[in-house]
């Protein structure tokens, strides 16, 4: 990167820093069960709720609980079950029309990030109703006060429920975007392990490696404070803690709760202090190819951390000894490489892989385009890199048949 874009994106990102105690961030309130929604529902003088998920989650009953409560505290609600991995504008408008057509002035994303993402975008729209979405990407151009706003997780990798970001494909040009500002942080966070329970191991290994990448890159970021890093630590402990267990037991509920606990840690972290280059190529390939975002997430961290170099070693080791994979009187270098290991066994032992066989050569320097705007200046990576320098992560995710290695 020239030095000219370095020192507009470092004094972009100082501003933010410094601005950050005064931006008005708010953490979601806990909420321990779907149970408990109707009163919270009641309580704002909302009574019409509109469920944003998809037909995974529906199928497997995930819902059922949710409707039961609310139909036996004569609450109406509709339900919009047709959320993509990704989600488009598509999915956007057909449940801004869902929500409109039958009187809702509540909404609940249940699901995945995917399914939260949705449900913000559609909660802009219906505050905005006369500017596009494509209109609102970036930062800060929301605000105005969104409907009741619910987030209920049945993943424990997102941390969607607590961020102030929704990323939103566009269903004509495949450009994935976020939409960025303080109104999208839901009111109520559910983090209720039983609608956790029937996820598949490989999906909740990646949507766990996705939170372990959010608390990472929040933590090794240049715009971290006293309690985005605390967060960031507590989030990679549990994780490291129980990982494994929640992959090999999908059933213990304990597991389960301190994952969903893990995850909004690790959302909180990112919400303030942002995220970096693993999530800005991770997004050009899900909106290119569908790639799920936790697994490219999870492909991707180690190399990505390599590639910063000995100037995140220090924070390395202090992330290590967190996870308990290094001992305190470790030096820095060393834990720093024990911590990547772990990642890699990690990604082993799930079963990941090490590349993402839908990346066409012809289409690297679009896609570390998309990466390259959406990081800077806006993400406080620890080493800045252009488009050209991230070309490098693509070209190590593509199976080695099919690409031609630039020198």
């Amino acid at each position: 990167m020239n030095q000219a874009k370095k020192i507009y994106c470092r004094t972009f990102q100082t501003v933010m820093k410094i601005a950050l105690p005064f931006l008005p961030y708010k953490k979601p309130e806990i909420v321990g069960s779907v149970r408990a929604l109707p009163e919270l529902i009641t309580k704002r003088k909302c009574d019409n709720v509109l469920i944003i998920t998809d037909a995974g989650i529906r199928s497997l009953g995930l819902t059922k609980r949710l409707e039961r409560a609310l139909t036996e505290n004569n609450i109406p609600y509709s339900i919009y079950d047709k959320t993509v991995a990704n989600p488009t504008t598509a999915n956007v408008a057909e449940a801004l029309d869902l929500y409109q057509s039958n009187g809702c002035n509540a909404i609940i994303g249940f699901g995945g990030g995917s399914s939260m993402d949705c449900a913000k975008a559609v909660g802009a729209r219906v505050a905005k109703p006369r500017q596009s979405l494509a209109k609102m990407k970036g930062i800060l151009k929301v605000h105005k006060k969104l409907p009741l706003l619910i987030a209920i997780p049945t993943t424990a990798g997102t941390g969607s429920e607590t961020t102030l970001a929704a990323v939103i494909t566009d269903a004509e040009t495949r450009h994935k975007y976020a939409i960025n500002d303080f109104p999208l942080i839901p009111r109520y966070a559910v983090l209720d392990p039983k609608v956790t329970l029937s996820l598949p191991p490989f999906i909740t290994a990646t949507t766990g490696m996705d939170a372990l990448t959010h608390a990472v890159e929040a933590y090794i970021g240049r715009s971290t404070t006293y309690g985005t890093r605390k967060d960031a630590l507590k989030a990679v402990e549990l994780i490291f803690e129980n990982i494994d267990t929640v992959y090999n037991e999908g059933h213990n509920v304990n597991a389960r709760r301190d994952m969903l606990h893990a995850s909004f840690y690790a959302g909180c972290a990112f919400t303030k202090s942002y995220v970096g280059y693993v999530h800005a190529v991770a997004h050009s390939l899900g909106g290119e190819y569908n790639v799920p975002h936790g697994l490219a997430n999870a492909i991707l961290l180690p190399f990505v951390l390599e590639a910063y170099g000995p100037c995140i070693h220090k924070k390395l080791y202090q992330l290590s000894v967190a996870a308990g994979v290094s001992s305190k009187d470790t030096p820095y270098d060393v834990a720093a490489q024990e911590f990547i290991t772990a990642i890699k066994d990690m990604k082993n032992r799930f079963g990941i892989g090490d590349t993402v066989k839908e990346i066409k050569e012809e289409d690297i320097p679009k896609l570390s385009h998309y990466a390259d705007k959406e990081a800077n200046p806006l993400y406080p990576v620890p080493v800045l890199m252009n488009a050209e320098e991230l070309e490098r992560f693509y070209y190590l995710l593509m199976e080695k048949e099919n690409q031609n290695t630039p020198e």
